[in-house]
């Protein structure tokens, strides 16, 4: 919940420092706390902190931004433009004479993505390598089954599997949050993601001997000082939850050729999964469905196929007699 701050009465009291303490303070969530930290903390030393927010105007607003983050990638600008946005529109609600972001520091639209697409033999390669674990394995050929994002796979325990039915519900990034009247707001929606015959040979070995608890965790035990909920520690080994870092530095130590930080992300198994069943004729529907994307333009950039594939649809445009 929110915290409720009270603002200076006096509208030409309140400097551009203040606003942004108070508004940070307002925060009740510490991820967004964080997000925001960043975009308004350095705008508002930017702008002056002890100047009177009144007494800034629109377009220096649009230079702060345009000077810190310019140059940054789209993502981050988006994400800083609309932490200023969401800190000065605060601002104004309560009845204070607040600068706004001008119209031409537009939001930019994120290009297409430059993920690499892995091929399956690339894949089954990686997975069958012997200096890979158990663990890693498994993690691996479900993440690319599944085509779920890691997150998704990395969050899930062993009471949430369905074995014979080769599926589990995961808490799903981005979905819409429904509820019906007079019921509590959820802070996640549960999506139901299936795996096939690699994941289903691989699984019973990895949770051999375990019934509860996560289903990918470390081989070494938190320390003292580390604060985990129960859900992320298994509590018959007393081993935590495998994290998003910990499992994308193992799979760039196994397939970096160039030194550290120049191997494999986790996130090629999910978009080469959906290249590949696109290549393979899946319908868009069924691509959807598969990805849970809810609209087919954040779809298409995850379909990027093979100059093979290409290849050989095009030899359908050929004339029936060179197709023989």
């Amino acid at each position: 919940m929110s915290t409720v701050v009270a603002l200076p009465t006096n509208p030409s009291a309140l400097t551009i420092g203040r606003a942004a303490e108070l508004f940070l303070d307002s925060l009740g969530n510490p991820n967004t706390f964080r997000a925001y930290g960043a975009g308004v903390g350095k705008t508002a030393d930017r702008l002056g902190e002890r100047r009177p927010l009144a007494a800034v105007a629109d377009d220096e607003v649009g230079e702060a931004l345009e000077l810190l983050w310019g140059g940054a990638a789209v993502n981050t600008w988006n994400a800083r433009r609309a932490a200023v946005l969401s800190w000065l529109a605060w601002c104004r609600e309560r009845g204070h004479d607040a600068p706004s972001v001008p119209g031409w520091t537009k939001r930019m639209t994120v290009p297409d993505s430059q993920t690499p697409v892995r091929s399956r033999l690339a894949i089954d390669r990686l997975i069958a390598h012997r200096e890979v674990g158990l663990r890693e394995k498994t993690l691996y050929r479900m993440l690319y089954e599944s085509a779920a994002r890691a997150e998704e796979i990395l969050g899930i325990n062993i009471e949430d599997l369905d074995l014979a039915g080769r599926r589990c519900p995961v808490k799903a990034k981005g979905a819409a949050r429904a509820r019906r009247r007079g019921q509590g707001r959820a802070d996640f929606m549960l999506e139901t993601v299936y795996w096939d015959a690699g994941t289903a040979r691989l699984l019973p070995r990895l949770l051999k001997g375990r019934s509860r608890g996560p289903v990918f965790v470390t081989h070494r035990h938190p320390g003292p000082c580390k604060v985990l909920s129960p859900r992320d520690v298994c509590p018959d080994s007393g081993l935590a939850r495998l994290s998003y870092g910990q499992a994308r530095a193992l799979l760039d130590a196994h397939t970096a050729l160039q030194g550290p930080g120049t191997g494999w992300d986790l996130h090629e198994l999910r978009h080469s999964a959906l290249t590949h069943l696109g290549e393979a004729g899946a319908s868009l529907l069924l691509l959807m469905a598969k990805s849970r994307h809810r609209k087919p333009e954040n779809l298409r950039r995850y379909f990027k196929p093979s100059d093979q594939a290409l290849a050989e649809i095009t030899s359908l445009l050929a004339p029936g007699d060179s197709r023989r």
